[in-house]
């Protein structure tokens, strides 16, 4: 097992090498981070606000971790890929800046995902600093960059890993695809802590009915998306394959 710079081992009973650190679990929605959290993980919720992101990264010592993984949903850039459809990373991409991810985990992990009827792909992601809601403006990040998803997490925490020499991987389930444009009421409905604001939600479609049939396919398809990502959990207890980040 190869790690990054700093890390720590320990020899188990067996002869092999044990790093006890935790890993750090990278999410943008407190339903993702829900579904992280468990022994040997220390999970961080971004809210999906990038600059809250940075803000929780920068009070975290590096040294503590043995590798980091961004974990959760994406929205969809690749056509063919489906609401529920698993993307591991091979790559982050933010403007000019691109992250290789230190290894795809293992292949039984992922072999043990697909084996769950979910479809599961490698490519790269698209970092973004605000939602990319409209079909139009994903087709052309998907022109731009070739990557197969986008989120708003994977790439600070990439970045956050490079800097401290650790390994780095990212899993991100599709919600959107890439044909469905987010409705805007969606999008603002996400309250400081990650949750929903139903309350929100309920208000706007009061002020407007004709948004219910966008928000009721958005909702299926993120319940779809977070169902595929509890089957995805198996993929955090691999982090001991982690391999360092390269630039």
């Amino acid at each position: 097992m190869t790690l990054g710079a700093g890390a720590a081992a320990t020899v188990g009973n067996c002869g092999y090498s044990i790093d006890p650190r935790p890993v750090l679990i990278v999410t943008g929605l407190v339903q993702e981070a829900r579904i992280a959290a468990g022994p040997g993980m220390i999970v961080i919720c971004s809210s999906s606000d990038p600059r809250q992101l940075r803000a929780l990264l920068a009070t975290l010592d590096s040294s503590t971790f043995r590798g980091v993984i961004s974990f959760g949903v994406a929205g969809g850039l690749d056509p063919a890929l489906k609401s529920g459809d698993v993307v591991v990373a091979t790559e982050v991409t933010a403007g000019d800046t691109r992250w290789l991810a230190g290894s795809s985990l293992n292949e039984e992990l992922i072999t043990s995902i697909a084996l769950k009827r979910r479809r599961v792909v490698r490519g790269g992601l698209a970092g973004v600093e605000q939602l990319v809601a409209a079909r139009a403006c994903k087709a052309a990040l998907r022109s731009e960059t070739g990557a197969a998803a986008v989120d708003m997490e994977s790439h600070i925490a990439a970045a956050y890993a490079a800097e401290a020499g650790l390994p780095f991987a990212a899993l991100r389930v599709i919600s959107d695809p890439a044909g469905r444009a987010l409705p805007a009421l969606a999008m603002a409905a996400i309250k400081p802590n990650g949750d929903i604001d139903l309350r929100k939600v309920l208000r706007g479609v009061a002020r407007n009915p004709l948004t219910l049939r966008s928000l009721v396919s958005t909702g299926i398809d993120f319940n779809r998306a977070l169902r595929s990502l509890r089957g995805c959990r198996g993929f955090l207890l691999g982090g001991e394959s982690l391999v360092p980040a390269d630039l």
